[in-house]
Formats: C-alpha cells, structure tokens, sequence
C-alpha cells in the first residue's frame, strides 16, 4: 500500500493547477475568516470560569462588580466656583448615557451642601469644604491640581456593551468645551482594558511585519545556495494567513501570549518550508523535476510531520495549566505549525511543477555549501568520538539551571505586562501615587440568609479583626452591615425584625453594592499600594483567618475579585510550570518512541532536557522573571529543540541503513542537514527577535528567552546531538547483540 505522501506526490505531479487551484481556495476562505478576529484582554485570559474559583469570581463580578471609569479633571485650582459648574454639567450629561449607572464627583457634595446648587463665590465654596469630612473630600480631591470624576457602568455587561459605554464616554469628554487650562483624561479598568485591546492590534501587526523583513534579510544571506531562496517566505506568509483564518472561523480571540505565538509559527514554518526546499535542491541535482518532488515528499514529508507532530506534543503539554491564556497559546501554536506544515507540504512542490524548478549552478554555490557542512561533519565526528566531556558540561550547566528555576521570581502584575507609556496606565499611576491603590479587596459572602442579624454581627466582628490584624495593607471596610448601623443611628438593630426593617428603608443605589437578595453580600476592605507576593500573603492570610472565624452555619466566605485573580496566577504558574515541562518531554518521548520503536528514538531527548535547564541559567542572568507567557518557555522549547534534533535523528537513521559505520552515518547526515537546520534556526532566531521590539514589556522579554532558547535548540542539534546519539547507538547495538546472541542459545 502507498503512502499518502507518494500517493499526495503522484496528484501534484499529474495535476499541478488542479492542486494550486484548490489551495487557492482554502486560502481565500482563510482570509475571509481572518476578518472574523476579535482580541482578548480583561480577565478572560486568566480565569477558567468553569472551576470553582471561576464560578464564584463570576458570581461576585456579575452582581457586585460594575466597570468604572474614572476621569481625571486637571487645573490649577481643583475646585475654583468654574471648574465645579463645568464638572455639573459634565455629569449631567455622562448620566444620560446608556448603561451609565451612576456618577460621583466633589460637585455633588458642594451641591447637596448649598441647597442642590452650585456657589457662585469661592468663599461660599471654601466654606463647604470646610463642613465635609477630610476623607470624603480626599476621595474626588486628592490634590489642589485634579479632581475626580468616578463613572460606574451597570453591572453585568458584556465586553460589547462595556466597549461601547466607554467609547461614548471619551466621546462626550471630547466634545464638551472646558474652561481654560483644564484638562480631562479618562482612566480606570475599562480604559486600560481598551487601550491595551488597541495596543494589542497595533502590535501584532507590527511584530509580523518585522519577523517577515529580519526573514527576507536571513534568507538573501544564507540561503542562496538554492534557487527561489525568498519562497519559504511566501509559504510562511500564506501559512500565517491560514492560521489567522482558522482562528476566525473557530471564533478564537487573540491575547498578549497568542501574540507571542506567532513569531514562534513565523520561525517553525520557515524550518518546514526550508527543510521542503532543501531537500528538493537536493533532489533535483539527482535526476528529474517529477522524481525530485516524489523523493521529497516521501522522504522529507514523514520526516518533517514526525518534527512537527513531536512539537504539538510539546506544546500540548501547555494544556494542563489552568490559565486560559497558555492554553489558547497552545491551541493557537498548535493550528499555526500544521498549517504552515501543510502549506509546505503542498505549496513547495506545486510552485516547482508550475514554474518547472531548476537547481541552481552546482559549483561555486556548492563549493560554498560544503565548505560549511564539511565543517559541520567533521565537527560532528570528533564530537561523536569522545562524548563523554561535552555531555559532562552540558548536564553540568542543566543541573545549575535546575537547581536556580525555583529562585526565578513569578510577576503577575497586569500593569507590568503593558506599554508603560499608554495614557490609561500613567493616568491610573497618577492617581495611585496621589491616593493609594484603588484596588479593593473584596470577600464574597454567600448563603441563605446572608441578611441576617448573625451574619451582619459576624462582618462586623470580621471587618475588625482583619483591620486591627492587617492595620499595615487594610485602610478600612465596608459591607451590608456599617450601612445598617449607620442608618439604625450607629448601633446595630437588637432584633430580626428591626433589622429587615432596617434594610428595607435603605435606598436600592446604597444597598445594591454590597447585598444581593438574601443569599449573596460582599465585604469590602480598602487597601494600600502592594506587590504582587504581599498580595497574594495577604490572600492566603485571609483564606486562614476565615476559616478560622468562619461565618453562621451555612454561610461560606471567601476572598474574590482582580485582588485574588492575579495573585492566584502566582500560584497557578508555580504549580504547574515544572508539571507542564515534565509532561511535554513524557508526550515529546512517547511520540518518538511509537513512531520509530528503537531506543535510539531517546537521543533527542539529551539535548533537549540540557536546553531547558540552560534556559533557567539564562533567565537568572537577565534578570527576566516568569509571567504567564515566559511560563510557557519550557514547552515552548521542548517543542522547538524537538523540531531540530528530530530532523537529525531522522537523517540519522537513513544514513545508518546505509552504513555500518557509526561515525559516518553521523558525518553525513550532519553534513546534508546541517545546513538546512543553521539557516533555518538563524531564520527562527530572527523571527523571534521581533519580540523583543514590542512595546508590551511581558511579549519582549519572551522574545529575549526565545531567542536565547532556540539558539540553544540549534546548539543542541548541531553540537550535542552527535554525542547523544552515538551513546544511545552503543546502547541499541548491544540491546541488538544480545538479543542475537540469546537467539542462537535458543536455536
């Protein structure tokens, strides 16, 4: 029986438009879909909200949990009788906006203070100020040059609705005339969550755009040596426009780490195309166009979707973390490299049939080519004779990256991943360092009677144990039960039925915040400014200190919100990290071992385990912390260094059928791959050097460990495969006698 790749062979050879024809198509679907693509930000990317975690974060964010918008007001005296007309006519028309739920400034409290009117002196303003509370007035005037404006939306909207909320806003804050030497700048979550979505799209385009132009410049370089040498460019540019288009069509959205993926599709898909175009150059020296795409296709197709199959594997291991945004990594690395797999597969051999391909001049270029692979070879030989001091100090160097990977610290702070520069997060920065963080540290509080006198008495008693305990990181609280107090005249109400009364005069727009029905409240703490690991102490702290004074029976209370979200990750990345690196080179050595069942198929897995450790070394040097996309590296790079030391194996093992000659089969296929595999790890190399010119601070510093890791992969290949190699050969030829020699016994 044939195989698909002599049977795929055959079609291209005998009807070349038929093929070109249909590819044609596919790619024009794929445009369309790409048309379809939406980008990723908020929370989505960092919550599975089908875990329990997940449900109650939905829960709390859907009742409790508006988008706010926040408009910084900037001028020279904050509250001047001008600027609070101008700031009254400001929410006047904010609160006609659809899905406005409120809004809040010091024009309020001055108005409710002078009869529902403005002052027209500023001594009647100074005045009035004087009557409100120092920490009232600090909350929408916390400086004498801005004052704020707070824009709560209704709570439960959709990303559509939110966009379009916050669009409007910006828009009636441009159009409204603002008194002289005013300026008005619009912040908070909804803000930064759009700006970064546009920082998003911006930059894509940008990366794609510079791997492609770092390719052409690679590939008028180092591979003249064939004809066309700018093709596997286009293959990779039609294998990008496939994956996008599938991505559309399956109604996948893109975040900061699928960004990342696709310089990664950019590098693999240039190797694909490489190895395909190589191959046929090989070929074609040999006999003619027709055999050459045969030979190809049925010796480099198995070859390269071994490699590319091996690399899924890697990256497959990424599904095992529970960050959404690492697993939509892997599914988007994933589509991408078989895509661009199967456009090389196809493209290549039709583009030759169709342009009827010739190889290039066989001397000078040849002269050049073997230049460099009889170096390659000889290199390889004198590696592959005495392995034992090379594999010593690479295994040396992968133990101290072993040993310093726990030390690595793990960043989770949203602001840290962004542009600095972006006008949402300096305005967000301003009125942190001028108020102190805006971030609240919500516990959610959920149970049949939620609203009952032991529940409230029970938050009153946890409010003050928690602030006098973490008076340092609390600054105060709020929740269903101050309000009773504060509206029962300071005191708690004595019984049940006080108390319901007591709820019930409230107005919806007070209670709402903070009680839902009678089997849903929340506990609010304000608190200080705070890294990301006293965050996520301080979580943990509480998580004990609930426990300990548990709620009423029947009554569950937990922390929740962006607060726990990010320092959840924390732990998240921690936990799995090593987990999803073990699990890829378990899939990466399965899949070897099914595919060609001899104990040779161990030998990539030399390499690529020292590649991983050398990567912690890396990273320590640099100074680079692991986020949820630099925690994807170990996969990443078991799939990468999978990719090439594959392509050497399965070289290898042809050479070997050949010969019996260990050293020679070594020489020679490091001599007919070597090349192929420098030039397309250079073009990798390159690609990946597109990341680190991205304005987004957690993508560049991926590009900087992801050029530094297939580097590494490329070494490892080149250099450590030989050695690794020939001791599993030693192992497989002893395992071989053996089983002769008990053969003959039987016999």
């Amino acid at each position: 029986m044939q195989s698909p790749f002599t049977l795929l062979a055959r079609l291209i050879n005998g009807h070349p438009k038929v093929v070109a024809g249909l590819f044609l198509v596919v790619l024009a679907a794929s445009l369309f879909g790409t048309t379809l693509i939406s980008m990723e930000t908020g929370t989505d990317g960092y919550l599975d909200r089908s875990t329990t975690f997940g449900a109650n974060y939905n829960e709390y964010t859907s009742t409790f949990s508006s988008d706010a918008a926040i408009l910084l007001v900037e001028s020279d005296d904050s509250t001047g009788v001008e600027q609070l007309q101008f700031l009254d006519s400001l929410e006047s028309n904010l609160r006609q906006q659809q899905n406005v739920e409120s809004v809040a400034s010091i024009a309020d409290l001055v108005k409710q203070a002078n009869g529902g009117t403005v002052p027209t002196s500023a001594a009647e303003v100074i005045a009035i100020k004087g009557s409100i509370s120092r920490s009232l007035l600090d909350r929408y005037v916390p400086s004498n040059t801005f004052t704020l404006v707070q824009v709560s939306l209704d709570a439960g909207l959709s990303k559509d609705q939110s966009t379009a909320a916050l669009n409007n806003i910006q828009s009636l804050v441009s159009s409204m005339d603002v008194p002289p030497g005013t300026t008005v700048s619009v912040t908070g979550s909804s803000a930064f969550q759009q700006q970064m979505a546009t920082e998003m799209e911006t930059s894509i385009g940008v990366l794609i755009g510079v791997a492609m132009l770092l390719l052409i410049v690679v590939m008028g370089l180092l591979f003249g040596y064939v004809n066309h040498r700018f093709l596997p460019v286009l293959i990779v540019a039609m294998g990008l426009i496939m994956t996008f288009g599938i991505m559309g069509l399956m109604g996948l959205k893109i975040s900061m780490a699928a960004i990342g993926a696709f310089p990664i599709l950019i590098g693999l898909g240039m190797d694909y195309a490489i190895q395909f175009q190589s191959r046929l150059e090989e070929e074609s020296r040999k006999g003619t166009l027709v055999e050459a795409i045969r030979h190809t296709m049925e010796n480099t197709g198995p070859a390269v979707f071994y490699a590319m199959f091996a690399t899924a594997m890697g990256f497959a291991a990424l599904f095992l973390s529970p960050i959404p945004m690492l697993q939509g990594f892997a599914l988007v690395s994933i589509i991408g490299i078989a895509a661009c797999y199967a456009v090389s597969l196809i493209g290549i051999p039709v583009f030759a049939r169709l342009v009827n391909y010739r190889p290039k001049g066989v001397h000078a270029e040849i002269h050049e080519a073997t230049g460099y692979d009889r170096f390659l070879g000889t290199l390889s030989v004198r590696i592959a004779k005495n392995p034992l001091p090379l594999l010593a100090v690479v295994g040396l160097v992968a133990l101290m990256g072993v040993a310093l990977d726990p030390s690595i610290p793990i960043s989770t702070d949203e602001n840290t991943f962004v542009p600095q520069d972006m006008p949402a997060l300096v305005m967000m920065e301003k009125v942190t360092r001028t108020m102190g963080s805006t971030t609240p540290v919500p516990i959610l509080v959920k149970g049949d009677g939620v609203d009952s006198l032991s529940s409230l008495q029970w938050m009153l008693e946890f409010e003050e144990y928690a602030l006098a305990h973490h008076a340092d990181r609390l600054t105060g609280a709020t929740s269903i039960a101050d309000l009773a107090v504060q509206y029962n005249g300071g005191t708690m109400p004595a019984t049940e039925t006080e108390l319901q009364a007591v709820l019930a005069s409230m107005p919806e727009a007070a209670k709402s915040p903070y009680l839902s029905g009678h089997a849903m409240a929340q506990i609010q703490f304000s608190s200080t400014t705070m890294e990301m690991p006293v965050q996520a102490a301080l979580k943990t702290q509480l998580e004990e200190e609930l426990a300990f004074m548990s709620p009423p029976p029947g009554i569950v209370a937990e922390p929740t919100g962006s607060f726990t979200l990010f320092t959840k990750l924390i732990g998240d990345i921690a936990d799995n990290k090593d987990g999803m690196t073990v699990l890829g080179f378990g899939l990466v050595l399965a899949t070897l071992l099914l595919i060609y069942r001899k104990i040779n198929a161990a030998a990539p897995l030399i390499p690529i385990v020292a590649v991983v450790g050398w990567n912690a070394v890396a990273m320590t040097l640099l100074g680079i912390d692991y986020t949820p996309l630099t925690a994807t590296l170990g996969a990443m790079t078991i799939g990468v260094a999978a990719e090439y030391t594959i392509l050497v194996l399965e070289r290898f093992l042809e050479e070997r059928k050949r010969t019996d000659d260990v050293y020679a089969a070594i020489e020679h296929s490091v001599q007919k791959i070597g090349r192929a595999i420098t030039v397309s790890g250079l073009a990798t190399i390159a690609a990946f050097s597109a990341l680190c010119v991205s304005n987004f601070p957690m993508i560049s510093n991926f590009g900087i460990t992801t050029v530094f890791a297939v580097g590494f992969s490329l070494i490892g290949a080149i250099v450590v495969m030989p050695a690794a190699l020939v001791l599993v050969d030693r192992v497989q030829s002893r395992l071989e006698h053996r089983r002769e020699v008990r053969a003959g016994i039987a016999a």
